[in-house]
């Protein structure tokens, strides 16, 4: 059997793999290590499908949309949509438990959120990361599922729906940029 056959057995082989050169090759074995592992792992989820919604599917959707003699988005809105979304919002979860829980192994998560020394570049960082996730479950994630047709509405509250929701992505987006020049700045930029 092929693990590369599926995409779980492709995930599988893959943490396997990561766990394996972890712990004999990198020689990391501590619990912070893995879950700061897991927190990458979560945000390259997260804002992949982030940059795909709106560097790729909204464009793509909207170009579908005025084109008269094409298929439409209707594909796209009914199968990869629904699911692109899921693994979207579960990894910003994911993203933002185990940021916080890496903080908290490090006894830098009210220091992080409280914006001190030296740890204040991480925490605008996470403070980011907060109100990125906060757009995706209370802003995002209702919306769209009334522009998907997963919870009954009108064709006005649909439309008001596609706005918030579009404006909230965009704004993750604009967030995400100095969002990740903080992670990512607090370990390898001399700041």
């Amino acid at each position: 059997m092929n693990p590369l056959n599926s995409i779980k057995g492709t995930i599988i082989s893959g943490l396997i793999l990561a766990a394996l050169i972890m712990q004999f090759v990198i020689g990391w074995g501590n619990h912070g290590t893995y879950v700061i592992w897991l927190h990458v792992l979560a945000g390259v989820t997260w804002i992949g499908l982030l940059y795909y919604f709106n560097f790729v599917q909204v464009p793509a959707l909207a170009e579908a949309g005025n084109d008269a003699s094409g298929p439409g988005g209707a594909g796209i809105l009914k199968y990869a949509a629904p699911r692109a979304l899921l693994w979207f919002r579960w990894g910003a979860v994911v993203t933002w438990l185990s940021g916080a829980a890496y903080l908290q192994a490090s006894n830098a998560l009210i220091p992080a959120f409280t914006l001190q020394a030296p740890v204040q570049v991480i925490g605008v960082g996470a403070w980011l990361g907060t109100i990125m996730l906060f757009n995706v479950w209370v802003l995002i994630w209702p919306n769209q599922k009334k522009v998907l047709g997963i919870t009954a509405a009108s064709d006005e509250e649909k439309a008001q729906a596609k706005k918030v929701a579009g404006l909230a992505s965009r704004t993750n987006t604009l967030l995400s940029i100095p969002m990740l020049l903080c992670m990512i700045g607090s370990h390898h930029l001399p700041l």
